[in-house]
């Protein structure tokens, strides 16, 4: 990759559109790509500074009419909700645009709720057009998350599954996602994911060795 290419908050990975919209996060998990790569596909993913939601919605133009996308993503190198506003604002530009007809998901580290105090997170969401959430939960209890994923904030774990319970509450389909690695218990993890109602979606742990 090209280190002196922009940074793009609008990508693309094989059929489906990804809105990289913050690069803030309140998660430093060890092993995520951003402390080790530039970008993903190709794309540079290193904002350096926020975009507005009107220079989104104008590279998301550009991006809509390149071919026919089967799911708009906001996933990028950073947690989409902390920019709960802007996130709401382009999910209901692309509903008033497709009427419902391009799914539109939100990869998340289960925060919103501590991020945006005061606010039904999942309800505006739904409310907005989205329709799923993946929902990261590496770690099979309050200890090993704290260790692998390094929030900034207290009783993270507990905001994690008080997010996928609101979600499923208000009607998103939620999938629960965790890295496997030997810190986290999968058995117990499925335990977790089982008693919630949420599928799970185990990812490989890649070795960041380049």
């Amino acid at each position: 990759m090209d280190r002196k290419e922009k940074a793009r908050a609008v990508y693309w990975l094989d059929n489906n559109l990804y809105l990289n919209i913050t690069n803030r996060c309140s998660n430093s998990c060890w092993f995520c790509f951003r402390n080790f790569k530039q970008g993903v596909g190709g794309f540079n993913l290193k904002l350096e500074e926020e975009p507005t939601p009107e220079s989104i919605i104008h590279d998301l133009e550009g991006a809509l009419a390149l071919r026919q996308w089967n799911e708009l993503v906001f996933c990028g190198f950073g947690e989409p909700t902390s920019r709960l506003d802007v996130l709401l604002k382009i999910t209901r530009f692309i509903q008033n645009r497709f009427r419902g007809t391009l799914p539109i998901r939100v990869d998340t580290n289960g925060h919103g709720y501590s991020l945006n105090k005061g606010r039904d997170v999942a309800e505006e969401m739904k409310t907005a057009g989205v329709s799923k959430v993946s929902v990261s939960l590496n770690g099979h209890d309050e200890e090993t998350y704290e260790a692998n994923c390094k929030p900034n904030f207290s009783g993270a774990f507990g905001t994690v599954l008080e997010f996928i319970k609101k979600a499923q509450g208000v009607g998103l389909q939620v999938e629960i996602s965790a890295v496997r690695m030997p810190e986290v218990d999968m058995e117990k993890v499925k335990a977790i994911a089982k008693s919630l109602g949420g599928a799970l979606r185990i990812r490989e742990y890649i070795p960041c060795i380049w």
